[in-house]
């Protein structure tokens, strides 16, 4: 099978998560380029899923990627970073946007908690404003950042000169 069920459009994702919602779960959200996966990531999707009952991941678009990162990002193409996301037993749902912001996605699923990794803090994350306004919860998880796709591609980089 190629792909993933549980790789979402954000309609049927704000759908699922209002009837979990409805139960009583509680929902946080990541989110990220995801470009090149190590293990950096793992470590922050595991402490966010920690956060609640239900973990959302929401990944850049190859689209905004670029617009973030530059014309030679992203590596992966997103349907396949979203695939290889959904593959991680602590992701319940992943989604693609294609804002180069996660607010709207906050503003379409109302999350518990927004979660950011280690190189934010709860003020300066970019959301943060939206996140208060919303009443979501903004928690920073994860090891400390070590870890980054930059890094690693000029790791890459350097060995090949």
């Amino acid at each position: 099978m190629i792909g993933s069920p549980k790789v979402l459009a954000r309609d049927e994702l704000k759908r699922r998560v209002d009837v979990c919602r409805a139960a009583g779960r509680r929902v946080a959200l990541a989110n990220g380029l995801f470009d090149l996966l190590h293990v950096g990531h793992l470590r922050y999707l595991e402490a966010a899923r920690r956060e609640a009952d239900l973990l959302v991941v929401a990944v850049n678009s190859d689209e905004s990627a670029r617009a973030l990162r530059g014309p030679s990002r992203p590596i992966v193409p997103a349907l396949e970073r979203a695939e290889l996301l959904a593959a991680f037993d602590c992701v319940d749902y992943v989604t693609i946007f294609e804002e180069t912001t996660v607010v709207p996605v906050l503003r379409d699923l109302r999350p518990d908690v927004h979660c950011k990794g280690t190189d934010y803090t709860t003020e300066s994350v970019p959301e943060a404003g939206a996140a208060r306004e919303l009443g979501i919860r903004v928690a920073i998880v994860g090891d400390p950042k070590r870890h980054a796709t930059t890094d690693l591609l000029e790791r890459i980089r350097s060995t090949q000169s």
